[in-house]
């Protein structure tokens, strides 16, 4: 398949014990929707961040996330948050 590069908007919620937890992350189709995505998203909750990966998927290989924006609250750990691998949403806007 070769290299592609996902982008990535990714909420942060607040859970009742007052931690901050990934919600579910929504791939989108250019850097620039991410953001947008990411924005929309940290007005709805804690905070939100757009990010891409680059890499191989047939081999699970990828590269570190890098960060496009950073909005609101974000959890400490959130380069181990990031760089987990999740299961993207599709967002075809």
């Amino acid at each position: 398949m070769g290299e592609v590069t996902y982008f990535v908007a990714l909420p942060f919620q607040r859970t009742e014990d007052g931690d901050l937890i990934a919600g579910d992350a929504i791939e989108c189709i250019t850097a620039s929707r991410a953001v947008r995505e990411a924005e929309r998203l940290a007005r709805l909750n804690a905070g939100a961040i757009a990010f891409s990966r680059t890499g191989d998927p047939a081999v699970a290989e990828f590269a570190d996330a890098q960060i496009l924006r950073q909005l609101g609250e974000l959890p400490a750990d959130l380069f181990e948050v990031v760089d987990e691998g999740e299961e993207f949403e599709k967002d075809d806007d």
